[in-house]
């Protein structure tokens, strides 16, 4: 059983947000998408101390799930998790992924981006999804696996995940986590 400050890591298009919500439904725990967080309307970022400032708030709670990479800020949200789950796939699943998010989300907006973040890919996102998991996968690996009290939780598939979901007892909205 995961604990109650979860944090979802993995390529774009692995489908960190849908777990989220899929988690957080199971486990009656606040999702927060680091992507809401840090765009506004037009993909506009907020400042670099404004988001620390949000996901500083965000981490302070007792209980949540918090979805997305953001490197730069993942000590933040380490330090207070006591579980990692990893969505550790292989590039084509990405790929697929984020062309399937395309896809669905063509005319309307994701449920984890800011009102008027329309779903987009282009050259610069694609090669960043291409790249990720040789810039990444060796500093999560090593970052993670130092965190000796946090439970690490490592799929290499999707339905993995599924299945790992599925196995969760289910809370009562109504009792207190």
């Amino acid at each position: 059983m995961p604990g109650k400050r979860i944090m979802i890591v993995g390529n774009a298009g692995n489908g960190k947000s849908t777990l989220a919500i899929k988690l957080g439904n199971r486990l009656n725990l606040p999702v927060v998408h680091l992507d809401r967080l840090f765009w506004r309307s037009g993909w506009k970022s907020v400042s670099n101390a404004e988001f620390d400032a949000l996901l500083a708030a965000e981490v302070a709670r007792d209980a949540w799930i918090i979805d997305g990479n953001y490197t730069r800020t993942i000590r933040t949200r380490l330090d207070r998790s006591d579980t990692v789950v990893w969505l550790d796939y292989p590039r084509c699943v990405s790929l697929w992924g984020i062309i399937r998010r395309r896809i669905v989300y063509r005319n309307k907006p994701r449920p984890d981006l800011a009102e008027g973040c329309p779903e987009k890919i282009d050259a610069e996102f694609f090669r960043w999804v291409w790249s990720f998991n040789k810039k990444h996968r060796a500093m999560y690996r090593a970052l993670f696996q130092a965190e000796k009290d946090k439970e690490l939780i490592v799929f290499r598939r999707r339905r993995e995940a599924e299945s790992w979901l599925e196995s969760l007892k289910r809370h009562d909205p109504g009792e207190i986590q």
